[in-house]
């Protein structure tokens, strides 16, 4: 009996435990940068054939854009190019590599108005040290004075690169704040380790 009594009692405080966590959490993002703020996560992210990863049917950059979003509570916009890039790896870096070179700046499909935001987190695979053009198609599109941008994203050995400085640039009159770099095989293939990564960078930005 006093087993039975001692079993219920750890299921209760673990039970409490959990729910505590949840309204501590919930407490974080209400006293924190996004309290009364509208934010949205904005990023690029390719499907197909990935370096390091094998053919992948959702992005690597998508997987972390999701984990903040369901972390802060914000909405998402998929920066979608209006042609999509080649499956296959190779035909996507020849012409990437082309984009790049020639600071081309290719359609996208649809749009979002982020000067309807106060924060916006900005999402891409680091490609030879700079975001997708794509991704300069977007912000192009937009006024950013007074904005908050969080830049994070996927590479497999370049971190960020220069696209932090890159993003101030592009976006006059916004405050970029300290960006994440993930592994693309680690978002890939360990989602904890993933998830760990990404809810320390939050934190550590009052997120």
């Amino acid at each position: 009996m006093r087993k039975i009594i001692y079993a219920l009692a750890l299921s209760a405080v673990s039970s409490m435990s959990i729910i505590a966590c949840a309204q501590d959490k919930a407490s974080k993002r209400q006293n924190g940068m996004t309290e009364n703020k509208k934010v949205l996560v904005a990023y690029f992210s390719r499907t197909g054939e990935n370096y390091g990863v094998g053919n992948i049917t959702k992005g690597n950059t998508q997987i972390v854009a999701e984990m903040i979003s369901g972390e802060t509570g914000s909405d998402l916009f998929h920066i979608e190019p209006a042609v999509a890039y080649p499956d296959k790896y190779d035909d996507c870096v020849n012409l990437a590599k082309q984009e790049l070179g020639s600071k081309a700046r290719p359609a996208v499909k649809g749009n979002v108005q982020t000067e309807d935001y106060d924060v916006i987190f900005i999402g891409y695979p680091n490609w030879w040290g700079d975001m997708p053009m794509p991704v300069y198609t977007f912000l192009e599109k937009h006024d950013w004075n007074g904005k908050t941008i969080v830049p994070f994203c996927t590479h497999e050995g370049s971190g960020l690169g220069s696209t932090t400085s890159k993003l101030q640039s592009a976006c006059k009159g916004a405050k970029v704040l300290k960006g994440l770099a993930i592994y693309g095989h680690t978002a890939q293939n360990d989602r904890e380790e993933t998830e760990k990564a990404t809810h320390g960078w939050l934190e550590s930005l009052s997120y």
